[in-house]
């Protein structure tokens, strides 16, 4: 049986490098990295999950929507691991790795229409909202300001995804 290195068990190892942060900030900051690599493949997996089962009455407007997403969490998939080996770390970026590391929970392979889709991926998205917003101050903290300003940058695009996931939800009700 194979076992999965744990991403601890993979960050001993750093690679010579001429930025001016200490070898103990890099290391912190490739873990969280390293964390957020693992969950943001994750929601681009789950994400592509409801893109290609999404049914009912809004599909093409969701399939379509679910891509775009995707796509820009891909993006930000290789940011994340970038950033890791720009530090002297290695990006643990396999899909092994990220399902034992995710902070995400497993997607429900039941959902079926629009609403139960739009539901799961805003679950997710929030959870993953507030795993980035709490990176940003973690790393600023630790005097990394160019990884807190990644961080920045998808927080801004994945509270825009989640308003647009919760406009799906809003009833006349809630109004």
């Amino acid at each position: 049986m194979v076992t999965t290195p744990k991403p601890s068990d993979k960050l001993r190892r750093f690679y010579p490098t001429r930025i001016d942060l200490g070898i103990d900030v890099r290391t912190q900051v490739a873990a969280r990295l390293n964390q957020t690599l693992a969950a943001t493949l994750d929601l681009k997996t789950q994400t592509k999950q409801a893109h290609w089962n999404v049914k009912g009455m809004d599909f093409y407007q969701l399939h379509e929507l679910f891509d775009e997403m995707a796509s820009e969490l891909e993006e930000y998939v290789d940011m994340v691991a970038e950033r890791v080996t720009a530090l002297g770390g290695t990006a643990l970026g396999t899909s092994r790795l990220a399902a034992a590391n995710s902070i995400l929970p497993e997607y429900d392979l039941d959902a079926v229409d629009g609403v139960e889709h739009v539901t799961a991926l805003a679950e997710r998205f929030a959870a993953y909202a507030k795993h980035v917003r709490e990176a940003i101050d973690q790393t600023d903290d630790w005097g990394d300001a160019d990884t807190a300003d990644l961080y920045t940058e998808i927080s801004r695009t994945i509270d825009k995804r989640l308003w647009f996931l919760e406009a799906h939800l809003v009833k006349k009700s809630d109004l």
